[in-house]
């Protein structure tokens, strides 16, 4: 208790031994960054301007993809302004700040691929009904809710956080992350470790659970169907369970990363496992749904057309 602060300042420690090559990873996370605002700011603008996509399933991957790009305003151009610097320091209001964004996009991405994956389960269990349970009414208070309750978890693990007496100010990430933080406690964590556990049991296990059981159920459904029904399933299905695997391989590595002692894991391996959940999801959840939704395919497309008739004109 001795070295017991509250320091106004926090220090990522993983961009030592990088100052030789940090341009060349300021350009690449330039153009990672250029990308995802690209790809799901072309994604979303098609969905708003074409009404006949203002259906639940396209206005869930617009919600999608809008946490997409929320999640990583709060660490591209900060990781870009650190690559650049010699101090990589972050204030701690920042720090918590950063924490909060990232954490919500974390929380949200699961809560609306649970959201999705309930969508496509009326809509392949129950067509016949689909329209009447799948009201304008319910999928604004589904999504309400797989966006809400993410910011209320987070206020509380933050709060928790933020009343800590911290015993150092060292960082082993590129980015402030709740775990990194708490180690540093001069005193028990055990409040913190209880609210982190109902977290994540809440925001990863239970909707990870319910999701394979929507697929079960789908599985179940497609086996007593014809050809072109499963086929049919299978096209809206395809992108969201390739979207649910990655992230989820994503998120648990990133989990385990941070239960893991820092000091006993490679600098480089480190931080691969910590980037990618949220460099990965947001590259690929567009060009996934781009390239196997018709709908989505051919509006792009569209769009490219109009442009480049407008710029030759």
């Amino acid at each position: 208790m001795e070295n017991e602060t509250v320091p106004s300042y926090f220090y990522f420690t993983l961009f030592k031994g990088y100052d030789n090559v940090r341009f060349v990873y300021f350009v690449l996370i330039l153009i990672t960054y250029l990308a995802i605002l690209l790809f799901n700011g072309s994604i979303l603008l098609a969905v708003m301007r074409d009404r006949t996509l203002h259906e639940p399933m396209y206005l869930l991957l617009s919600c999608l993809l809008f946490n997409s790009l929320y999640g990583s305003s709060a660490f591209f151009p900060r990781l870009s302004a650190d690559l650049l610097s010699k101090t990589h320091s972050i204030s701690r209001a920042a720090c918590f700040t950063q924490i909060f964004v990232i954490y919500t996009y974390a929380i949200s991405e699961y809560t609306v691929l649970t959201v999705m994956a309930y969508d496509r389960y009326v809509a392949i269990c129950d067509p016949l009904q689909y329209h009447s349970i799948m009201t304008q009414r319910r999928l604004s208070l589904l999504v309400l809710f797989a966006f809400s309750w993410p910011f209320f978890c987070m206020s509380l693990v933050i709060y928790f956080s933020i009343r800590l007496p911290l015993c150092g100010n060292q960082i082993p990430r590129v980015y402030c992350s709740n775990w990194s933080v708490v180690r540093l406690s001069c005193v028990s964590t055990a409040a913190n470790n209880v609210l982190g556990y109902f977290v994540t049991v809440t925001t990863v296990f239970l909707p990870a659970a319910f999701i394979l059981f929507t697929y079960m159920r789908i599985i179940i459904v497609c086996r007593r169907s014809t050809p072109e029904f499963r086929g049919k399933a299978m096209q809206t299905c395809l992108p969201h369970i390739v979207n649910f695997v990655t992230y989820s391989v994503a998120s648990f590595s990133d989990i385990a990363l941070s239960r893991y002692d820092p000091g006993k894991v490679i600098n480089a391996i480190a931080l691969i496992i910590s980037l990618e959940f949220i460099v990965i999801p947001p590259l690929l959840n567009p060009l996934i749904y781009g390239f196997n939704l018709p709908d989505i395919r051919r509006k792009i497309l569209s769009m490219l057309v109009s442009c480049k008739f407008a710029l030759s004109s």
